[in-house]
């Protein structure tokens, strides 16, 4: 969700679904300045054992925002434009992102899988699909 929706996160799920206490305090203990890191939030993920979904409800019933996505592609300032379009996009990379397409956009997911295959960084991938006009979709957080 975003900035715009701040204090009703919550409202996207479900309002019989609870919390599991310690997953909620794992995500209260790396929040920094009211907000959690994409980064922080996937620690809590290995840590813990969890999808990545289960963590992305707790952090949105306790309201609280995800910033500093580790696609580039939220949470930084300046918000617009924070990775820009690659200059050139190697065929091999090119290749993995439209097999990885589904409905003409990459999912959040493959896009970390196509960086950890090919040893490259995961905004390098937000910037070849930048360049090839090509929309990053589902967060594996579920924040979009």
């Amino acid at each position: 969700m975003a900035r715009k929706d701040k204090g009703h996160y919550g409202k996207k799920h479900p309002s019989d679904r609870k919390i599991d206490q310690k997953l909620a305090e794992a995500v209260q203990d790396r929040i920094s300045e009211g907000e959690i890191a994409c980064a922080a939030a996937f620690k809590i993920v290995g840590d813990l054992e969890v999808s990545p979904l289960e963590v992305g409800f707790t952090i949105d019933v306790l309201e609280i925002r995800v910033t500093k996505c580790q696609l580039g592609l939220f949470g930084y300032n300046p918000p617009k434009g924070f990775v820009k379009p690659a200059e050139s996009v190697s065929p091999g990379l090119e290749d993995a992102i439209r097999k990885a397409l589904v409905n003409d956009r990459l999912s959040c997911a493959a896009a970390w899988e196509i960086a950890e295959r090919l040893g490259i960084g995961k905004m390098d991938v937000t910037a070849a699909c930048e360049a090839l006009k090509i929309k990053i979709s589902s967060c594996q957080l579920g924040t979009f």
